[in-house]
């Protein structure tokens, strides 16, 4: 039996963070943490704070965080940053608000990028965090629960709640095009 606790004992500590592993983290993830965290507050010199304050709390919890999780490690960190930085200052708009009677985007020839990006603002933080993460990184569901504290119910639904505002904002593609 002792043989065996310590068999289990070893297979739930996790490997400390390797100096190399890092260094690709910060190749394979900086960029992609850059641009959820630039669309969620449109600051690029903040979204550089937080990105590097994230890297910096990976680097400090090395021992503690495996290399196969510190792609969630930074964004779970990345979001929780977020929220307090949008506590702390408000989110500072920096382009244009969309009127409030405005049902839909109007314009002649838009770029749809601008369209994009204008209706991702018009959703609430957590809606947009989801949206983000699932269509833009790339998460499970159950990734996204995991990284804002959700149940994968809740994230389905904001999410849903999400697509359907989009939808609703932007209208037919063909009027955009």
């Amino acid at each position: 039996m002792p043989v065996l606790r310590r068999l289990i004992c070893t297979f739930d500590k996790t490997r400390p963070l390797t100096a190399n592993e890092y260094n690709q983290c910060v190749t394979d993830y900086a960029d992609n943490l850059y641009r959820f965290v630039l669309k969620h507050i449109r600051q690029q010199e903040a979204a550089k704070d937080i990105v590097q304050d994230c890297f910096e709390k990976l680097w400090m919890k090395k021992e503690d965080v495996d290399y196969l999780k510190s792609r969630s490690y930074l964004f779970t960190s990345a979001y929780h940053a977020l929220v307090d930085h949008v506590r702390k200052w408000g989110r500072m708009e920096l382009t244009e608000q969309v009127p409030a009677s405005s049902s839909g985007y109007n314009a002649v020839a838009p770029d749809l990028r601008d369209v994009l990006q204008k209706a991702l603002e018009t959703l609430p933080d957590i809606q947009r965090s989801v949206v983000l993460l699932r269509d833009y990184e790339g998460y499970s569901y159950e990734e996204i629960g995991e990284i804002t504290g959700l149940t994968e119910s809740q994230v389905k639904v904001y999410i849903y709640r999400a697509r359907v505002s989009l939808k609703n904002y932007i209208g037919s593609l063909e009027a955009i095009l």
